[in-house]
């Protein structure tokens, strides 16, 4: 996202990673005889590749433009603590007196990173660090919102269907906005390929997987993937990017990734010695 952003802009590097994804998966649904049921559902499928693809994609690109892969990654890791409040809100899956405390850590870690990194004066090139962490804790809340909408209304769903038919919402979605800020200079032949790979490996592979993870084990486990993200991120931004990583960010990292395994059940506190209800 960060080399295709660069050189494409936020919002063309979005649509076309959608579009390419798009793309890779009609040939597959149509192979596998899902065209009927992509018919069939394309409302319910379409709105979620709005809400999980359309909107955070742009909102993650838009931030790299401001913030680090590092940061980007650690705010990312916020999903599953958005994905169990709303689906207790939402599903009734209400979460046990250890999964409440891991969403309260979980939130408090996000507060200390964003008071240490979140600047709304803008930098050298107008952009402000502000804007890009609310905007990714913005595409967190989208994805979270996404996980319980699959959850309630596309059980049942063939995963191929469901990542098929959101990519190319989202495609449709995004089709204008990607016309109307292409680069006017021509973009340079990696930063094509980074855009590539994006689609086809890391959205239209991805999540037939993802939807598979969501009917099977439900959205607030489907969500804990994210805690992968942030490792294999920053490790990435420092050997490919030469970014920097702080011990506070590190530190952050930290307390968000306790609270999310804490909030999605993957560890519990001994709740007896606490004197917690189950």
């Amino acid at each position: 996202m960060r080399i295709g952003t660069a050189a494409f802009g936020p919002v063309a590097t979005a649509g076309l990673r959608v579009g390419i994804a798009a793309v890779f998966l009609l040939p597959l649904l149509l192979m596998r005889g899902h065209a009927a049921t992509l018919r069939q559902h394309w409302k319910l499928v379409f709105l979620v590749g709005l809400t999980n693809s359309a909107m955070p994609f742009v909102c993650f690109t838009f931030a790299l433009q401001s913030i680090t892969v590092g940061l980007s990654s650690m705010l990312n890791a916020t999903v599953p603590l958005f994905g169990a409040a709303i689906a207790w809100a939402w599903l009734k899956d209400r979460p046990s007196s250890s999964r409440m405390v891991g969403l309260v850590i979980g939130f408090v870690g996000v507060g200390m990173l964003a008071w240490d990194k979140a600047s709304f004066r803008p930098d050298a090139s107008g952009l402000s660090s502000g804007w890009g962490v609310l905007a990714c804790l913005f595409a967190c809340l989208c994805y979270g919102l996404s996980a319980s909408f699959t959850k309630r209304y596309m059980t049942g769903l063939p995963s191929l269907v469901s990542s098929t038919g959101s990519q190319v919402g989202a495609a449709l979605a995004l089709a204008p906005l990607t016309w109307w800020f292409w680069p006017a200079k021509p973009v340079p032949v990696a930063a094509w390929g980074a855009v590539v790979a994006l689609g086809v490996v890391c959205t239209g592979l991805a999540y037939i997987l993802f939807f598979r993870l969501i009917e099977r084990a439900g959205p607030a486990k489907a969500l804990s993937v994210t805690f992968a993200i942030p490792v294999f991120a920053i490790l990435y931004g420092v050997v490919l990017l030469g970014e920097v990583v702080t011990p506070w960010m590190l530190g952050c990292g930290v307390v968000i990734v306790v609270g999310t395994t804490l909030s999605t059940g993957m560890w519990r506190l001994p709740t007896g010695r606490l004197g917690l209800a189950p």
